[in-house]
């Protein structure tokens, strides 16, 4: 029985279990998709869900170090966390940056290990936006962000965005431009601020079109997801396996590790941005059901936490990372359905990668750490 006072009692275990839960259960999903594709796991059938796993703990840890450090001593180092990131983003247009899988988003240092900093942006805009939004209203000085605020926010988040476009990582850009509107509107920003940057992306998106910003590959992506009939073994491979293998699935699955599609190899990149094909076909529409409910619950329990904060900052931090979750969730299930263009971004706790890992469970420490702040009992 933990003691009435005791720090663990401030933390939300609905929402670390769920978190818990939805990373281990993602394992079993990785493992499957992979244990058979000899040339990527260099014949260790259990290669990648060694390294899932071993992720996680990762993770864990810095979630734990994330609530330790506390929110207050965090909101004092964002400037020196902001600075990080961008170093790590310019590296990687610099010679240090690799190619994986046709984006020029990585940095390699040996030993199979390697970053994708665009995830750790994410956090960088969210922790950043929240300090530079919150400061005058948290300071007693105004009810609301004033305009100089909302400028400042706005540039925090744009120079990060402007470098990842540059890679191009389009997925990722589109993420974060809808991250920011979601923390503008929670904190209490004037609506002409929202309108305006959906006004700005919408033509922005027209020139990065018209300018011939994107590679060949993404535009195809855009091409197949318009026309679904379009080079189903070409550009439209992707989607179109994908949809057979969640159809497949039925309700209750072919089971795990019996998925005909998995096993077959049919779906590329099914350990990351494809993996929710795998709980469609060998878990059906009930595992499925089951791994957006865990989603669910964690966006619920962070929807909580933002209503409940002390002070702005608390709120639109808690809010930034629920929009953040949320829509990537939607782009990655969506794009598995066939519902959304294929943007090559993981799905939260569950695809394969470190990098998303880590950004999301230091995000879940974000998240405990506000909620740390409030009295206990509410």
């Amino acid at each position: 029985m933990l003691a009435k006072d005791s720090p663990l009692r401030r933390l939300d275990w609905i929402m670390i279990l769920s978190a818990l839960g939805l990373s281990l259960g993602s394992s079993l999903l990785v493992w499957s998709a992979t244990r058979g594709r000899d040339t990527l796991t260099h014949g260790d059938p259990q290669y990648f869900l060694y390294r899932h796993l071993t992720n996680l703990v990762i993770g864990l840890v810095l979630c734990a170090v994330t609530v330790l450090i506390g929110t207050r001593r965090l909101r004092t180092a964002v400037p020196f966390v902001y600075l990080a990131v961008l170093l790590l983003l310019f590296a990687v247009l610099s010679p240090l940056g690799s190619t994986i899988n046709g984006a020029h988003s990585w940095i390699q240092f040996g030993g199979g290990f390697s970053i994708q900093p665009a995830e750790f942006a994410k956090l960088a805009i969210v922790m950043g936006m929240a300090v530079v939004l919150s400061a005058r209203v948290d300071a007693g000085e105004r009810e609301y962000p004033p305009t100089r605020s909302v400028l400042q926010g706005i540039a925090v988040a744009a120079v990060p965005m402007g470098v990842v476009m540059l890679m191009p990582d389009l997925g990722s850009v589109m993420v974060m431009a809808v991250t920011v509107l979601g923390i503008l509107l929670a904190s209490g920003a004037a609506n002409r601020w929202v309108f305006g940057l959906l006004g700005t992306g919408v033509a922005g998106a027209i020139a990065v079109w018209q300018l011939g910003v994107l590679d060949k590959y993404q535009i195809d992506r855009f091409a197949a997801f318009a026309n679904p009939a379009l080079d189903p073994a070409g550009v439209g491979y992707n989607t179109a396996q994908a949809r057979i293998a969640i159809g497949s699935g039925g309700l209750t699955g072919m089971g795990l590790f019996h998925g005909t599609q998995t096993m077959g190899q049919f779906v590329p990149e099914q350990q990351t941005d494809f993996v929710f094909t795998v709980a469609g076909e060998e878990l059906g529409f009930v595992g499925a059901l089951a791994l957006i409910g865990l989603l669910g619950v964690i966006l619920w329990r962070a929807c909580r936490i933002a209503r409940q904060a002390t002070d702005l900052y608390g709120t639109v931090l808690a809010a930034g990372v629920v929009t953040w979750f949320a829509f990537q969730a939607f782009e990655n299930i969506g794009m598995n359905l066939g519902i959304m263009p294929v943007a090559g971004i993981p799905l939260p706790f569950v695809s394969y990668g470190g990098s998303s890992m880590f950004a999301v469970w230091i995000a879940i420490g974000l998240l405990q750490s506000v909620r740390s702040q409030r009295p206990i009992g509410i």
